[in-house]
């Protein structure tokens, strides 16, 4: 732990700068976004329909802002748990917050057997953190540690509201898109129907990709930071292996269904099998198992090999589930 830190602050002027980049560039990226959707009013109504399209990009910022947390959590399912409900997963969410200095989030799990978790809300005083049932069946304690402190570097870094909000506005711009393909104008109002398509099948595609930046670009940082704080790179570097190799064959409905939240998790929980994930919305996992291993190295601690997925077992939620989960 202390080798961790000490490595992390030698790095300290180069992660700042790093950091500073990250957010210009989150910045500019949510102005694109914001861009687009002023961009997709004017093909559907003209300038109206420009300066209409922004208001309603205010209003969904707004609306993002004081609710992003209970969309993305209500999006899932998500049940919250306290320590009577769900102690170890409570106490070591509580643990890991004293560590980075955080208040304590709210902690939530999910019903679904695919491994996966994600942080959400506003700023640290307002955060909750999600595990799905899946991830509690299929990860070791440190990892699950790892996946925790990952999450928790996220809100540290303010990475929840930004992401909530990029979620927020590209699912506002793909249905105002197909709203005015399938109810623009009439007559003469009516814009080209070859611009109107395009606009349709374009404009969520372009919000994808612009979310996909702001998603990619926070994850290394919350890998790096995640580490520092649980101590154990390669802990995380096993439980993103793991995760990475579980979500090709265990679907998530919940995901498919609201894709614009895809960002969110540790890993990306889109099957791959429709148009939403034509472009990942993370950086690959072996690059970022790579980063944990170089930063262990960094640190004398040896890399080890990329783990298997580890066998299902009965989880800490079910009614025969084991007290603790982690043996």
């Amino acid at each position: 732990m202390e080798g961790l830190r000490r490595a992390t602050a030698s790095r300290a002027p180069e992660n700042e700068v790093e950091t500073r980049m990250n957010t210009v560039k989150t910045a500019m990226l949510l102005a694109a976004l914001t861009a687009l959707f002023g961009v997709i009013g004017y093909l559907i109504g003209g300038p109206n329909g420009m300066m209409i399209a922004l208001g309603l990009a205010v209003v969904t910022n707004l609306f993002a802002y004081w609710n992003s947390d209970r969309l993305a959590l209500g999006a899932h399912g998500a049940v919250e748990v306290d320590e009577r409900t769900a102690p170890e997963l409570v106490g070591m969410v509580r643990s890991l917050s004293q560590r980075a200095g955080l208040p304590m989030p709210r902690v939530y799990v999910i019903d679904n057997p695919q491994p996966n978790a994600f942080a959400t809300g506003r700023n640290p005083q307002n955060a909750a953190v999600a595990a799905t049932t899946g991830i509690l069946q299929t990860l070791t304690y440190d990892e699950l540690a790892g996946v925790m402190a990952h999450e928790l570097a996220h809100i540290r870094n303010r990475d929840t509201l930004i992401m909530t909000v990029s979620a927020t506005i590209a699912g506002a711009i793909s249905t105002i898109a197909q709203f005015g393909f399938l109810f623009g104008g009439r007559g003469d109002d009516r814009p080209n129907p070859i611009v109107m398509l395009g606009t349709a099948l374009l404009a969520p595609l372009a919000a994808m990709v612009i979310q996909m930046a702001i998603s990619r670009s926070r994850e290394y940082d919350a890998d790096r930071i995640g580490a520092e704080i649980s101590g154990q790179p390669l802990a995380l570097a096993s439980a993103l292996a793991k995760i990475a190799g579980a979500v090709h064959h265990i679907p998530n409905p919940d995901a498919e269904r609201h894709p614009a939240t895809a960002p969110l998790f540790i890993v990306n929980p889109l099957s791959g099998h429709g148009m939403d994930n034509l472009f990942s919305t993370h950086p690959a996992t072996e690059n970022r198992i790579a980063a944990l291993q170089a930063l262990a190295h960094q640190i004398g601690v040896p890399a080890s090999p990329r783990p298997a997925a580890a066998p299902r077992s009965a989880g800490p939620w079910g009614g025969r589930a084991r007290r603790n989960p982690w043996g």
